[in-house]
């Protein structure tokens, strides 16, 4: 029944701006835990921003802060990712997860996407 959908990947040049979009079905987004996740070629896969809470607690790595955004519409069921300065380290397959209830970025989530490839370069 969960689903998760991501879009808005793509490449763009070092300090451009993507913003993805998680839209989520079979669920009430307000009682997830909901994140972004990113996993690069030869590197573990890592909490980028989450909403830990339903009271909307919010967590990002520390690369990310001042950077990137996570912002969710319940009207509409999706979460977003406003990634601005982008830097070719930032460059990873990103996933959308979520988890019922209360959960840390930094633990398992239990719902995945399929992924979207953000590939900064120059």
């Amino acid at each position: 029944q969960v689903q998760l959908v991501e879009s808005g990947g793509g490449l763009v040049q070092p300090g451009g701006s993507l913003r993805l979009s998680c839209a989520a079905s079979g669920f009430t987004l307000d009682y997830y835990a909901i994140g972004w996740f990113r996993q690069a070629p030869g590197k573990e896969r890592e909490g980028v921003s989450c909403i830990e809470s339903r009271d909307g607690v919010l967590y990002y790595a520390d690369s990310v802060k001042g950077r990137f955004t996570i912002s969710r519409d319940n009207i509409k069921n999706t979460v977003y990712l406003q990634m601005n300065s982008l830097k070719p380290e930032d460059s990873a397959v990103y996933y959308c997860a979520t988890a019922q209830g209360e959960r840390l970025c930094s633990e398992e989530y239990d719902y995945w996407g399929q992924g979207t490839q953000v590939t900064v370069s120059s």
